[in-house]
C-alpha cells in the first residue's frame, strides 16, 4: 500500500512537471505584447476598468503635467474619512451603522433614519433555525474563511428567491448578511474552539441593543464583558477596513462575478475566497507574526540599530519568512501615507496605555519610522512607502483578545458593506460581463494519434 501511494505521489509531481513546463510564459514577453500584468501599468497604478460614486482613493495630484505625491486621502461617497470618523468620534457614538447606511444608500442618515436602519440590523442580526448546530459546528475548522464561505453558500438554500437579482431583493439579501456575518464568524471559531482546541464552548446570543462592534465582543467573550474603548477601537477598525475602492481584489472580484448575472449569495464567496489570500486580507497575520519574530532579536522597543539590522535581513531575505517584504508598510495606491492608518494609530496608543502593552506599542511605531527609510535605501521603488492599515490592525486585534484565525473574517465582516455596495452598483449599471483579453503564445501543433505518440 505504501509503495502504491508513494508511485501515486512520483507520477503526481511528474506530472507536475510537465504542467509547469508547458504553461510558463516568458516574461520578456509581456513586454512585447504591452500587457498590463496584475491590470496596473509599468509605475504600479491600476488600470482604469469601471467607474464608481461610492470610494475614492488618492495618493498623487497632477500638477503641471506631473504626479506629485500628497498624503492619503479616502472618500466615502464624496465624505473624507477623516471627516466622517471624526463626526462620531466626536459625539462618542460608534460609526458602523452610519457608514454602512452612507456606502449602500449614497448618503448620510438623519437621527430618525440611522435609528431605523439600527434597528432593521439587529432584527436581521439572526440566522435559521438550528443552523449554528447543522452548519456550522457540524464542520469545525480553523479556516474560518472557509467556514465563512461555506456557511454563506449554505444561506441560499433559505433563501426563496436567492436568484432574483432585482436590486430590492439584493438590499434586502445584504442587509442580512452584514447583519449576519458577525454571528457566523464568531459562531465558526467557538465551535472550533471547542471541537478543534478541545476547550469550552461558549454560544451567546446578540443583543438588540448593541451595535456590530459591541455584539461581536459579547458573543467572543465567556463573560460577555468588555470596555467602552475596546468596543469603540473595533468599531473604528471596522469603519476603516468597510471599503476601499472598485479596484482592490476582492471587490472587483465582487463586480467580475455580479456582471455574469449570479446570484448574491455567490458573488460574496467568491469575493470571501478572494479576501482569504495573503497578499489581502491576510496581511495583518503576516504582520503580527513579522514582529513575533523581531522580538527573538530585538529585546528593546528603543533599540533603533537592531530594529534596523533585523529589516534589513527582512529585505535580503534572510530574516522571518524570507520573502524580502515588510509587511504592513507599502500600499498599492498610497505613498506619502494611508490616512486609514493615521486615525487608527492615535486610539493604538490609548488601548495600548489600556492594555498595558506601551513597549509593543513602541516597537511598532519605531520600526514604522525606521522601516520606511530601510525600503526606500535598498530598494529600486516608484513612489514613498508609508505604513498601511494592516499594519496596526493586527496588534489592536490582540490586544483586544480577537484570536488570530479571526483577523481575516473580521476584516471581512467589515468588508461585506464595500462589497454589498459596489454590487448593487454594478447590477444597476452593467451591461455587459466584465471580459478582459488575454493573448495566447502558444505554438501551433498538429494533432498526433495515440497509437504514434
Amino acid at each position: 500500500m505504501a509503495e502504491k501511494q508513494q508511485k501515486k505521489t512520483s507520477d503526481l509531481h511528474a506530472l507536475t512537471q510537465v504542467c509547469i513546463e508547458n504553461s510558463t510564459v516568458a516574461q520578456d514577453w509581456y513586454s512585447k505584447y504591452d500587457v498590463k500584468k496584475g491590470l496596473r501599468d509599468i509605475d504600479g497604478a491600476g488600470v482604469l476598468t469601471g467607474l464608481t460614486t461610492i470610494s475614492e482613493v488618492n495618493a498623487f495630484r497632477v500638477i503641471d503635467g506631473e504626479k506629485v505625491p500628497i498624503e492619503g486621502e479616502l472618500f466615502y461617497r464624496g465624505i473624507s474619512i477623516n471627516d466622517l470618523t471624526r463626526g462620531f468620534i466626536r459625539e462618542a457614538r460608534f460609526g458602523f451603522e452610519e457608514a454602512t447606511y452612507l456606502l449602500l444608500f449614497g448618503v448620510l442618515p438623519n437621527a430618525e433614519e440611522l435609528e431605523k436602519f439600527k434597528a432593521l440590523l439587529a432584527q436581521q442580526r439572526t440566522l435559521p433555525r438550528a443552523f449554528v448546530r447543522d452548519v456550522i459546528m457540524k464542520a469545525a475548522g480553523g479556516d474560518l474563511m472557509n467556514s465563512l464561505a461555506r456557511s454563506v453558500l449554505t444561506l441560499s438554500t433559505y433563501d426563496k428567491k436567492v436568484d432574483d437579482i432585482s436590486i430590492e431583493n439584493v438590499m434586502r439579501q445584504s442587509i442580512a448578511m452584514i447583519a449576519a456575518f458577525p454571528l457566523i464568524t464568531v459562531y465558526a471559531f467557538q465551535a472550533y474552539n471547542h471541537y478543534v482546541k478541545e476547550k469550552s464552548l461558549y454560544i451567546h446570543r446578540p443583543s438588540s441593543k448593541l451595535g456590530t462592534a459591541e455584539n461581536i465582543l459579547r458573543l467572543l467573550r465567556p463573560d460577555k464583558k468588555y470596555t467602552k474603548l475596546e468596543a469603540r477601537v473595533l468599531d473604528l477598525a471596522l469603519v476603516l477596513h468597510m471599503e476601499h475602492g472598485g479596484g482592490n481584489n476582492s471587490t472587483f472580484t465582487t463586480r467580475v462575478i455580479t456582471s455574469s448575472g449570479t446570484d448574491t449569495y455567490s458573488a460574496i464567496a467568491a469575493a470571501l475566497a478572494s479576501l482569504k489570500g495573503p497578499k489581502h486580507g491576510g496581511a495583518n497575520l503576516k504582520v503580527v507574526g513579522m514582529f513575533d519574530d523581531m522580538k527573538q532579536y530585538v529585546s528593546n522597543a528603543n533599540d533603533e540599530e537592531a530594529i534596523r539590522r533585523y529589516l534589513e535581513g527582512i529585505i535580503a531575505k534572510e530574516r522571518f519568512d524570507k520573502s524580502g517584504l515588510i509587511y504592513g508598510v507599502g500600499h498599492a495606491v498610497y505613498s506619502l501615507s494611508d490616512p486609514r492608518a493615521k486615525i487608527f494609530k492615535r486610539f493604538v496608543e490609548m488601548l495600548a496605555m489600556e492594555k498595558g502593552y506601551e513597549q509593543e506599542y513602541m516597537l511598532y511605531t519605531n520600526t514604522e519610522r525606521i522601516a520606511k527609510d530601510v525600503i526606500e535605501s535598498n530598494r529600486k521603488i516608484y513612489k514613498p512607502v508609508s505604513a498601511n492599515v494592516d499594519f496596526y490592525s493586527g496588534l489592536v486585534y490582540r490586544m483586544l483578545g480577537l484570536p488570530e484565525e479571526m483577523f481575516t473574517p473580521i476584516f471581512a465582516v467589515a468588508r461585506i458593506v464595500g462589497w454589498s455596495a459596489h454590487r448593487i452598483e454594478e447590477l444597476i449599471n452593467m451591461d455587459k460581463i466584465i471580459r478582459p483579453a488575454y493573448e495566447s503564445v502558444e505554438a501551433r501543433y498538429p494533432y498526433v494519434p495515440l497509437m504514434e505518440r
